[in-house]
Protein backbone atom coordinates (compact mmCIF):
# COMPACT_ATOMS: atom_id res chain seq x y z
CA UNK A 1 0.00 0.00 0.00
CA UNK A 2 1.31 3.43 -0.91
CA UNK A 3 1.97 5.97 1.74
CA UNK A 4 -0.10 9.14 1.63
CA UNK A 5 1.66 12.33 0.55
CA UNK A 6 2.82 14.39 3.48
CA UNK A 7 2.78 18.16 3.30
CA UNK A 8 5.58 18.69 5.82
CA UNK A 9 3.44 20.57 8.31
CA UNK A 10 6.01 20.06 11.08
CA UNK A 11 8.65 21.92 9.07
CA UNK A 12 6.24 24.81 8.48
CA UNK A 13 5.32 24.83 12.14
CA UNK A 14 9.01 24.92 13.13
CA UNK A 15 9.70 27.76 10.70
CA UNK A 16 6.69 29.65 12.04
CA UNK A 17 7.94 29.22 15.62
CA UNK A 18 11.44 30.31 14.61
CA UNK A 19 10.01 33.45 13.00
CA UNK A 20 7.98 34.13 16.12
CA UNK A 21 11.11 33.85 18.30
CA UNK A 22 12.98 36.30 16.05
CA UNK A 23 10.07 38.73 16.29
CA UNK A 24 10.03 38.45 20.11
CA UNK A 25 13.81 38.98 20.21
CA UNK A 26 13.58 42.08 17.99
CA UNK A 27 10.76 43.53 20.09
CA UNK A 28 12.76 42.94 23.29
CA UNK A 29 15.80 44.68 21.77
CA UNK A 30 13.67 47.63 20.64
CA UNK A 31 12.16 47.91 24.13
CA UNK A 32 15.64 47.86 25.71
CA UNK A 33 16.85 50.60 23.38
CA UNK A 34 13.78 52.70 24.15
CA UNK A 35 14.20 52.30 27.91
CA UNK A 36 17.95 53.09 27.79
CA UNK A 37 17.43 56.18 25.64
CA UNK A 38 18.95 54.60 22.53
CA UNK A 39 22.10 53.35 24.28
CA UNK A 40 23.14 49.72 24.16
CA UNK A 41 24.51 48.25 27.35
CA UNK A 42 23.75 49.06 30.96
CA UNK A 43 22.29 52.45 31.88
CA UNK A 44 24.81 55.15 32.72
CA UNK A 45 25.79 55.37 36.37
CA UNK A 46 24.42 58.36 38.26
CA UNK A 47 26.22 59.71 41.33
CA UNK A 48 24.45 61.79 43.96
CA UNK A 49 26.01 65.20 44.60
CA UNK A 50 25.46 66.85 47.98
CA UNK A 51 27.99 69.71 47.92
CA UNK A 52 26.87 73.17 48.99
CA UNK A 53 27.84 75.45 46.12
CA UNK A 54 28.72 79.10 46.58
CA UNK A 55 29.78 81.61 43.94
CA UNK A 56 33.48 81.49 43.10
CA UNK A 57 35.34 84.52 44.40
CA UNK A 58 33.19 84.79 47.52
CA UNK A 59 33.85 83.28 50.92
CA UNK A 60 32.56 79.79 51.33
CA UNK A 61 33.32 76.14 50.88
CA UNK A 62 35.39 74.35 48.31
CA UNK A 63 32.53 73.98 45.81
CA UNK A 64 31.52 77.02 43.78
CA UNK A 65 29.86 78.15 40.56
CA UNK A 66 32.29 79.66 38.05
CA UNK A 67 29.78 80.62 35.35
CA UNK A 68 26.47 79.43 33.91
CA UNK A 69 27.74 75.99 32.91
CA UNK A 70 30.90 75.32 34.96
CA UNK A 71 31.50 74.55 38.64
CA UNK A 72 34.63 74.02 40.70
CA UNK A 73 35.08 71.49 43.48
CA UNK A 74 38.47 72.07 45.04
CA UNK A 75 40.96 71.80 42.17
CA UNK A 76 38.47 69.96 39.93
CA UNK A 77 36.62 71.84 37.19
CA UNK A 78 33.33 70.36 35.97
CA UNK A 79 31.66 71.43 32.72
CA UNK A 80 27.94 70.70 32.96
CA UNK A 81 26.79 69.31 29.63
CA UNK A 82 23.67 69.47 27.50
CA UNK A 83 23.61 73.26 27.27
CA UNK A 84 25.86 76.23 26.61
CA UNK A 85 25.57 79.38 28.70
CA UNK A 86 26.87 82.82 27.65
CA UNK A 87 30.43 83.74 28.62
CA UNK A 88 31.20 85.98 31.61
CA UNK A 89 33.73 87.92 29.53
CA UNK A 90 31.32 88.06 26.61
CA UNK A 91 31.65 89.85 23.30
CA UNK A 92 29.32 92.61 24.53
CA UNK A 93 27.68 93.94 27.69
CA UNK A 94 24.43 92.09 26.89
CA UNK A 95 26.23 88.73 26.81
CA UNK A 96 28.04 89.48 30.08
CA UNK A 97 24.72 90.44 31.71
CA UNK A 98 23.10 87.20 30.47
CA UNK A 99 26.11 85.27 31.76
CA UNK A 100 25.65 86.74 35.25
CA UNK A 101 21.96 85.78 35.16
CA UNK A 102 22.88 82.25 34.03
CA UNK A 103 25.45 81.93 36.83
CA UNK A 104 22.85 83.07 39.39
CA UNK A 105 20.27 80.62 37.98
CA UNK A 106 22.77 77.74 38.09
CA UNK A 107 23.67 78.64 41.68
CA UNK A 108 19.96 78.69 42.63
CA UNK A 109 19.34 75.30 40.96
CA UNK A 110 22.31 73.73 42.74
CA UNK A 111 21.18 75.23 46.08
CA UNK A 112 17.84 73.39 45.89
CA UNK A 113 19.50 70.30 47.30
CA UNK A 114 21.05 67.02 46.20
CA UNK A 115 21.09 66.10 42.52
CA UNK A 116 22.69 63.43 40.38
CA UNK A 117 25.22 63.60 37.61
CA UNK A 118 26.79 61.22 35.12
CA UNK A 119 30.42 60.28 34.71
CA UNK A 120 31.29 57.96 37.58
CA UNK A 121 34.84 58.01 38.96
CA UNK A 122 36.55 58.56 35.61
CA UNK A 123 34.39 61.00 33.61
CA UNK A 124 35.22 62.11 30.08
CA UNK A 125 37.04 65.42 29.77
CA UNK A 126 36.96 68.32 27.34
CA UNK A 127 39.96 69.89 25.62
CA UNK A 128 40.53 72.13 28.67
CA UNK A 129 40.72 69.15 31.05
CA UNK A 130 37.33 69.81 32.66
CA UNK A 131 35.20 66.84 33.69
CA UNK A 132 32.08 66.51 31.53
CA UNK A 133 28.92 65.66 33.47
CA UNK A 134 25.17 65.90 32.84
CA UNK A 135 23.19 66.90 35.95
CA UNK A 136 19.57 66.18 36.80
CA UNK A 137 17.15 66.27 39.69
CA UNK A 138 14.17 63.96 39.46
CA UNK A 139 12.85 63.88 35.90
CA UNK A 140 14.26 67.29 34.89
CA UNK A 141 17.77 67.75 33.58
CA UNK A 142 19.75 70.87 34.37
CA UNK A 143 20.04 71.47 30.62
CA UNK A 144 16.24 71.52 30.24
CA UNK A 145 15.97 73.95 33.14
CA UNK A 146 18.59 76.39 31.83
CA UNK A 147 17.38 76.27 28.22
CA UNK A 148 13.75 76.59 29.32
CA UNK A 149 14.64 79.69 31.34
CA UNK A 150 16.22 81.24 28.22
CA UNK A 151 19.62 81.42 29.92
CA UNK A 152 21.39 78.91 27.69
CA UNK A 153 21.24 77.27 24.31
CA UNK A 154 21.21 73.58 23.53
CA UNK A 155 24.27 71.71 22.37
CA UNK A 156 24.01 70.70 18.76
CA UNK A 157 25.17 71.32 15.26
CA UNK A 158 24.74 74.68 13.64
CA UNK A 159 25.10 78.27 14.59
CA UNK A 160 25.40 79.28 18.22
CA UNK A 161 23.05 81.78 19.78
CA UNK A 162 23.98 85.40 19.28
CA UNK A 163 23.74 86.95 22.75
CA UNK A 164 24.66 90.43 21.51
CA UNK A 165 21.53 91.04 19.36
Amino acid sequence: MARPIRFRTTRRRRMGMRSLWWLVLLLALAAMLYINGGRLGPPERLDEVTYRFGLCGQRGGSACVIDGDTVAIGQRRVRLTGFDAPEMDGACNAESAQARLARTALHAWLAQGPFTWTGGTDPPRDRYGRELRAASRGDETLAEHMIGAGLAEGNGWGEGREWCD
